[in-house]
């Protein structure tokens, strides 16, 4: 299974594609190790838009680079973080519509689209829901043998949130948007 993680925003999404390696598969495989990890990243990045740029400009540009990715990896899956935003209705307003690019390509292409909040991704990387991003980072780093920490923190958030998927998936307990 290979699946997008999403880590929203207009100025700068992060995205990450992970694959799952199926376990049944990995053992009879000769050429792969059985101590191989059950991930592997395929991709990370960050797609960025300034501020002075007209929003249908922004949004264009997040959903060429969207589809793109999709069109280059063929995700079976777009896992997003759950965005809260208590009292910052114009931040969540104009992500919204970042997400909304990511939800007409996840449409064109009928893939089913998952949301996990911080919380949740914490918890399945870390094993504590209040862990702090650096731990996060770090999980996202030790899960996948890389040699260092992805930088900056929308790629290690997007990759954690496609771990994440990877990770309630295979427990059976998707969460879909």
């Amino acid at each position: 299974m290979i699946v997008l993680g999403v880590d929203p925003g207009i100025t700068n999404m992060g995205l990450g594609v992970v694959e799952q390696v199926d376990d049944s598969l990995r053992d009879r495989a000769s050429s792969v190790h059985p101590a191989d990890k059950r991930q592997r990243l395929l991709y990370a990045g960050v797609i960025t838009t300034k501020h002075s740029t007209p929003a249908p400009e922004r949004i264009g540009k997040i959903y060429q680079a969207v589809l793109e990715t999709v069109r280059t990896y063929k995700p079976q899956a777009i896992a997003v973080e759950e965005q809260f935003f208590y009292r910052q209705n114009e931040l969540a307003y104009k992500v919204g519509w970042a997400m909304g690019a990511v939800l007409v390509v996840a449409a064109q292409h009928d893939l089913p689209v998952y949301g996990y909040g911080p919380p949740k991704v914490k918890q399945a990387l870390v094993g504590y829901g209040h862990a702090d991003k650096d731990q996060v980072a770090f999980m996202v780093r030790a899960v996948l043998g890389l040699k260092e920490t992805p930088k900056p923190s929308h790629k290690a958030d997007a990759i954690a949130i496609a771990l994440t998927h990877c990770f309630f998936a295979r427990l059976g307990q998707p969460s879909p948007v």
